[in-house]
């Protein structure tokens, strides 16, 4: 194949054995700017055999490739590595020498300091399969080595001349392009961007013509009092000047990202506690307790703020626990000028591990250590207006073995409460419910008979053996389930037990509070039965050689709660609860199959759902037939409500009480009929 001039042919090679496919570089020619460049060498690599050479181009021809080639000292400079890969090979070429460095007299140089053709050439048994074309052109970048000069910067007065004269010229020793105020440009290299220089101040135009110069009128269109109130006035003397003026610099702004996060804290506990400060601690340090982000993540250091509760759970694996420091020597500043106050903690130790420990893996013997592990951790604080008064933290910890692993799932909880309550039980409204308050619950077939209705709340894979629960909140309606392990030859009998007995653990309850203050001790303090309809009776079993099928298991809870509004305190609406009924649903379970049945494990969705379903204290009133012919005074239909003209002063408004209203009403009728007889028509009657 001849050779063109300017053009590169690949050289006719000659295949020694037979490859599985021709190995070719990608890309296979690579123009170099930087000190390394790189490229992969795909197809058959096996017993490849990489090399660098040097090629001495003329009068743009370049030579015939040839592999094999030994090392020259034009080579020295350079360095050549391989990375073997999948069916691939990573080379690398890089230079060994130090940057190139351009004269003081010549910020930027018009060529090239390193100029050189480098060709990379991969050979099996002195046969050419491949070859990588380097061009390398590497220019002289003096910003990235300056030269160290003594010389301090002079900045200028301020006050007569701009402080940046040139706010393009971004890079130091380097020319900036189309910044045509940069002096580090040179006459030849200014001149390629002449016609496209960089405009206004940003360009170096910082002295324009303002628009009370007498000057600057003539070319632009001017109000008719400009000849007569312009400002003659040097260009020099620019009010521009004044955003530097006598060396004060403001800070820049930082963004969201870079601000410091750990800045001083801010204390503000000496003037008393308001709702959301932080609680701070003798050392001038935060009180920090685990807690939840929005985003999900648990943050070990974040601030406990004020009058705010919590209860989160946080998960953990054992090999990266960490115990925290302790709180039993901390002391709490109670909001007043030197006043202390020392958490009083108790420990005590879990009962039940699988309640927090779920391991992966089976546990050693005996010989490995154990150690102490907090797995609950539950804060109380007693306020006294803005002062915290009393502090009691209880502290739940678990004994486990060094080598268990797992995840762990500590739960976290603080509480304020005033400083002359009774108990640490609080209402959920007083006297009706309030949205979002948990549902007060009573069981009256144990001695503890305090609990609560509850909802799944699945974690890792979602399982009922790991599953959690929290309560079920006033007026928010909720839908979980977990998965229950089946196995293919279960008993269908016992799976409907199982089922149900895990269903019915939600809801451990014999009444429910009518009420959000309903006393716990006292039984006709509006407290009402649930109605149970219990799961419905199974059918025939299928033949035992049908295993894998179960008919009728219960799989679905649903707790509906009828809730009303029964009147209003201070014109607040107040709510209670009307009845409350659990039903079960079942359904027809399969062992689902693969390609074949093997005995492991399948999986039952058990799921709970509750509904809060509001009901009028009172059948609605029938519509009059003027309310039903006249749809214009219909508020429900129409943009425009005419009975609502005067809503503060109805008995719809409940914002306020009725008293009040009428009082505030009147007094605005009273100054409407003041001004109206002292506005001007009431005046010239007057005079007349």
């Amino acid at each position: 194949m001849p050779r063109v001039p300017g053009v590169w042919a690949p050289w006719p090679v000659t295949l020694g054995r037979p490859f599985p496919s021709p190995p070719v570089f990608v890309p296979s020619f690579i123009r170099m700017s930087g000190p390394a460049v790189s490229a992969t060498l795909v197809g058959g690599t096996e017993d490849v055999t990489v090399t660098l050479a040097a090629l001495q181009a003329e009068a743009g021809v370049l030579p015939g490739p040839a592999c094999g080639l030994p090392p020259s000292n034009e080579t020295a400079a350079w360095s050549l590595a391989t990375t073997p890969a999948v069916n691939s090979l990573e080379v690398t070429v890089r230079w060994k020498g130090g940057p190139c460095s351009s004269s003081e007299t010549e910020p930027v140089p018009e060529s090239p300091c390193l100029v050189q053709t480098l060709l990379v050439s991969a050979a099996h048994n002195a046969t050419c399969l491949a070859h990588l074309l380097i061009q390398v052109e590497i220019y002289a970048n003096s910003s990235l080595t300056p030269h160290a000069s003594e010389n301090a910067t002079v900045i200028p007065n301020q006050v007569y001349q701009p402080l940046g004269p040139c706010p393009c010229n971004l890079t130091a020793g380097a020319c900036d392009i189309r910044c045509c105020c940069d002096q580090e440009c040179s006459a030849e290299g200014r001149e390629l961007f002449a016609q496209s220089c960089l405009g206004g101040v940003f360009g170096g135009d910082v002295s324009p013509l303002f628009d009370q110069l007498c000057s600057a009128g003539v070319a632009q269109q001017v109000p008719d009092w400009f000849p007569w109130l312009c400002v003659q006035s040097p260009l020099a003397n620019s009010p521009f000047l004044g955003y530097f003026y006598h060396g004060s610099v403001s800070q820049r702004p930082r963004a969201a990202s870079q601000v410091h996060l750990y800045a001083e804290p801010k204390d503000s506990s000496h003037f008393g506690y308001k709702q959301g400060d932080p609680i701070m601690t003798l050392d001038k340090a935060y009180l920090t307790v685990p807690q939840v982000s929005l985003a999900g993540q648990c943050m070990q250091n974040a601030p406990v703020a004020f009058l705010q509760n919590f209860d989160v759970r946080c998960t953990t694996h054992l090999e990266a626990y960490q115990e925290r420091d302790g709180i039993i020597n901390t002391k709490i500043r109670n909001g007043t000028v030197g006043g202390i106050v020392t958490p009083k903690v108790t420990y005590e130790e879990a009962t039940d591990l699988g309640k927090y420990i779920s391991t992966t893996e089976t546990l050693l013997g005996n010989g490995s250590a154990p150690r102490n592990v907090t797995v609950e951790e539950h804060y109380v604080f007693r306020w006294n207006n803005n002062t915290i008064s009393e502090v009691n933290v209880r502290v739940i910890r678990a004994e486990v073995s060094a080598s268990w692993k797992g995840t762990m799932t500590q739960r976290f909880t603080v509480q304020f409460l005033s400083y002359n309550s009774g108990d640490e039980k609080e209402y959920s409204g007083n006297p009706g419910y309030q949205l979002g308050r948990p549902v007060r619950a009573l069981n009256t077939d144990r001695l503890n008979n305090v609990t609560s209705l509850s909802v799944w709340q699945p974690a890792g894979r979602g399982l009922c053996t790991s599953a959690t629960v929290r309560p079920i909140l006033f007026g928010e309606d909720a839908s979980s389930g977990c998965l229950l392990e089946v196995g293919i030859r279960e008993n269908c009998t016992a799976l409907r037990e199982n089922a149900v007995e895990r269903l019915s653990s939600l809801i451990q309850a014999t009444h429910v509070a009518m009420r959000g203050n309903s006393d716990y001790s006292d039984l006709s303090d509006g407290w009402l039965e649930i109605i149970r309809v219990d799961a419905p009776g199974a059918g025939a079993d299928p033949p035992t050689s049908a295993s894998g099928i179960c008919l009728d298991v219960p799989a679905q809870l649903s707790v509906r709660v009828l809730i009303a509004e029964a009147g209003a305190v201070q014109g607040l609406i107040q709510q209670e609860i009307l009845g409350v009924e659990t039903r079960f649903s079942t359904v027809n379970w399969q062992y689902q199959c693969g390609l074949t049945c093997e005995d492991k494990a399948g999986l039952l969705p058990l799921g709970v759902s509750v509904r809060f379903i509001k009901i009028p204290a009172q059948p609605p009133r029938p519509r009059t037939r003027f309310q039903i012919n006249f749809t214009e005074y219909d508020c429900t239909r129409n943009e425009v409500c005419w009975p609502q003209l005067l809503y503060p002063l109805t008995r719809y408004y409940q914002g306020e009480p009725y008293s009040q209203c009428v009082a505030k009403g009147l007094l605005l009728a009273w100054f409407l009929l003041l001004a109206a007889f002292l506005s001007n028509p009431w005046t010239r009657i007057r005079q007349a």
